[in-house]
């Protein structure tokens, strides 16, 4: 397997610091320049369809919910782990998109239920299918195991951050 700069970051900082173990560096900086990697790649896909990663995160998290694909700002809140009013203001930009749309909650006659539009749908299937095709090209070089085990371990750093356990 041939090194890569995350190798040669870690060799340098175990020279100069041999009294620290640097061995997270080997795991955590693969992740974090991954992640930027994602964020470049995701950017591509979206660029593509119109969409800003903040709509897509929306839009996706509506279109994920069936129909009729609504949901109440709080619980937008919650899957998009932004501010209220941050969703105040991105649920208005998408509506003047065309994109959702607010209706009354039949639940609680002071809450609104945001809607997923057919416009904001079809853009939202299309910015999907750009971003798988982008993302298995970036897990190109692992086979279908590799990916699973990937997952697996995965899984087990992030899931103590959102259990509230961390």
């Amino acid at each position: 397997m041939s090194a890569d700069d995350v190798d040669r970051i870690v060799s340098a900082w175990r020279r100069e610091r041999p009294d620290l173990d640097v061995s997270p560096l080997q795991v955590l900086s693969r992740v974090s320049r991954l992640a930027r990697r994602l964020d470049l790649a995701r950017g591509r896909a979206f660029s593509g369809t119109g969409l800003e990663g903040w709509e897509f995160d929306v839009l996706s998290a509506l279109r994920r919910t069936g129909a009729p694909y609504e949901l109440s700002p709080g619980n937008l809140v919650a899957e998009t782990l932004v501010t209220s009013g941050t969703m105040t203001n991105r649920v208005d930009r998408l509506t003047a998109r065309g994109f959702v749309e607010r209706h009354p909650d039949p639940g609680d006659r002071r809450g609104v239920l945001v809607r997923l539009t057919q416009e904001g749908m079809s853009a939202v299937d299309d910015a999907l299918a750009q971003l798988l095709a982008g993302e298995r090209e970036l897990l190109a070089e692992l086979d279908d195991d590799d990916q699973a085990v990937l997952s697996t371990l995965l899984r087990r750093l992030l899931t103590p951050f959102e259990s509230g356990r961390t």
